[in-house]
């Protein structure tokens, strides 16, 4: 019986990360300050109503979140540092509870850890696995200072005016006299050997995520299957239009008309479109599976089927 470990679940969280940090979310990852991630903390749980990642919530901040109260994380913004040294790279031993809370501020799927362990295949499981951490020191980081703490707070202080301001970050450019060269300058060379470092780990992990990680999912859309994304809100009524885990087997299935000119036998007799009877009628398809709106097996066409309902 295979064993899965938190740190399965800690090296695919941060994989996923190095995917999703040039995404739709940059500029709340760049960098990943406490200010920007409680930002995008509050943007992402308005509109989550999954009930594992809001308990996810109330286990890493110790309250429900409530997305009309004012100044929510005015005394837990300390919370948000070790989620960025997570994902910057300054530490590889973060705690179970920041992992899992990372794990929804990067949209990582499978989640939580308990779905992740059901759910990740063997040969997936041994490249996670044999992918190699590369530390980023602190020195090649910027860290938080006085000041920045200050630049929180006075977010809040907007924020309590004017719920509805937005905060713009890094409006204020620090200058430096001439004759005094910024920190990242001095050194450049020790910083350019740790981005290189950091650079290959990067292109690694996005490669093991893509060839063997990463898992779309999809939905039945009339006559055939799309790719959608795993949050990805159902509307209507019944089952038809679920979203469901990608399956390669059956993404190809698609509803198809059929003719008297149809070739529906190959050279063998074998039939090559399939059926399956609905209230309204009949439907035919190009493989064989499962009715994706009624769930009743699809068999193999017939002459007699084809005589009784394809029109000549």
């Amino acid at each position: 019986m295979r064993i899965i470990t938190i740190e399965d679940f800690r090296k695919a969280v941060k994989a996923h990360y190095e995917i999703v940090k040039h995404g739709e979310y940059s500029n709340h990852f760049d960098p990943p300050s406490p200010a920007n991630l409680r930002k995008l903390c509050l943007k992402i749980f308005r509109s989550i109503n999954n009930q594992d990642d809001l308990d996810t919530f109330f286990l890493f901040f110790g309250f429900n979140f409530d997305g009309t109260r004012k100044n929510l994380f005015k005394d837990d913004l300390h919370k948000f540092k070790p989620i960025g040294a997570f994902l910057r790279g300054e530490t590889t031993t973060p705690t179970e509870d920041t992992i899992y809370f990372t794990a929804i501020l990067v949209n990582f799927q499978p989640r939580p850890f308990n779905k992740f362990k059901k759910e990740i295949g063997d040969e997936e499981l041994k490249i996670i696995r044999e992918t190699k951490d590369i530390l980023v020191p602190h020195e090649s980081i910027d860290e938080t200072t006085n000041e920045d703490s200050q630049n929180i707070e006075e977010e809040v202080k907007q924020e309590q005016k004017n719920e509805n301001a937005q905060i713009l970050i890094d409006t204020a450019k620090t200058t430096y006299p001439s004759d005094v060269k910024p920190k990242s300058l001095v050194n450049l060379p020790k910083t350019l050997k740790y981005i290189g470092f950091t650079t290959v780990s990067t292109f690694c992990l996005i490669a093991v995520y893509f060839m063997f990680f990463y898992k779309p999912c999809m939905q039945w859309s009339g006559d055939h299957f799309e790719k959608v994304s795993c949050d990805l809100e159902v509307n209507g009524i019944g089952n038809f239009n679920v979203v469901e885990p990608f399956d390669k087997t059956i993404f190809d299935l698609k509803k198809i008309n059929v003719c008297d000119t149809t070739p529906c036998f190959d050279k063998n007799g074998e039939a090559v479109v399939w059926y399956a009877k609905t209230a309204n009628g009949i439907d035919f398809f190009n493989g064989h599976g499962r009715h994706p709106e009624t769930n009743s097996p699809l068999r193999p066409v017939t002459r007699y089927i084809l005589n009784k309902y394809v029109k000549k």
